[in-house]
């Protein structure tokens, strides 16, 4: 019997002014989203990714611990909503937030709940990598490095893992969870024109080769007063695992972009492609060291 998942990708603008108060932009952006996770499953998606840091602007374009106020736990109140939203709607959703770890004092993580079809918190992925090198990236400021390896969630619809937005630059951890079995990589992110759109649609294909998997690529749209570091340029995307991509978003709309993932396609690739048997990880040391 086919492995056939229809999976989504949500894409979505900014819907208040950044100086607005916290409480309002977080609820504008949790309503439009509700409004858009319905659309996925009117669709009849089976999961659900949205795009980094969704609930609020993409605030890492400037440092200001106002924004800090943002962070919430991961069983705090917007993962327990997406949870009622996930049973409700036979619907699994990634969820990504900024992740207060109350159980180290307050330190903040750039982080993606995992949610099943059937409400349950399945766990988390935490950005291991952090820009802080361009004019508007600056994540270091809010955010400690990730713990917890890559890990991958085994689910009705696919083995799935979440890489976010700067990580695509390394192929290590691309590496890392194909190796953990990941069928589906989902990478929400924020990424503007002019500093790395040349490589969107470049380097995620090279990681579904490499690894032989699905990735789901998320991007938000339009521009970020007062900071405006760039045009958000959405075209969020699925490409499979010969590197194709076979479903786009638009450039500058809200967007739900809905498709079907063959997962049998992965063990047709691999039959071809035999990476995996091939590599030689002993000859690799120096990658890993320090």
């Amino acid at each position: 019997m086919p492995r056939i998942t229809r999976a989504a990708l949500i894409q979505a603008s900014l819907c208040e002014r950044t100086d607005a108060p916290l409480d309002k932009i977080k609820q504008a952006m949790i309503d439009k989203h509700l409004a858009l996770v319905a659309e996925a499953a009117d669709g009849g998606a089976r999961i659900c990714c949205f795009q980094e840091l969704f609930y609020g602007p993409y605030f890492c374009a400037e440092q200001d611990a106002r924004w800090y106020d943002l962070a919430e736990p991961m069983d705090g109140p917007t993962v327990r909503l997406f949870q009622d939203v996930a049973r409700e709607s036979e619907l699994m959703l990634i969820v990504p937030i900024a992740e207060l770890a109350t159980d180290e004092g307050g330190a903040i993580y750039n982080a993606a709940a995992v949610i099943s079809h059937t409400g349950e918190y399945l766990g988390k992925y935490r950005k291991h990598h952090l820009p802080h090198c361009h004019p508007g990236f600056w994540e270091k400021f809010y955010f400690k490095h990730g713990t917890g390896g890559y890990p991958v969630f085994d689910t009705p619809f696919g083995r799935i893992g979440v890489y976010l937005c700067y990580d695509r630059h390394f192929p290590e951890g691309a590496r890392e969870l194909g190796l953990n079995g990941a069928e589906i990589v989902f990478n929400p992110s924020a990424t503007v024109a002019g500093l790395s759109e040349y490589l969107w649609k470049l380097e995620q294909p090279a990681h579904a080769v490499a690894n032989q998997y699905f990735v789901g690529a998320i991007n938000r749209v339009g521009r970020e007063e007062p900071w405006d570091i760039g045009e958000f340029y959405g075209m969020s995307y699925f490409c499979d695992p010969r590197g194709q991509i076979f479903a786009q978003a638009s450039r500058e709309h809200d967007e739900v972009l809905i498709t079907d993932l063959d997962l049998d396609q992965i063990a047709e690739v691999r039959k071809v492609w035999q990476f995996y048997r091939d590599r030689r990880p002993e000859t690799y040391g120096r990658i890993a060291r320090v």
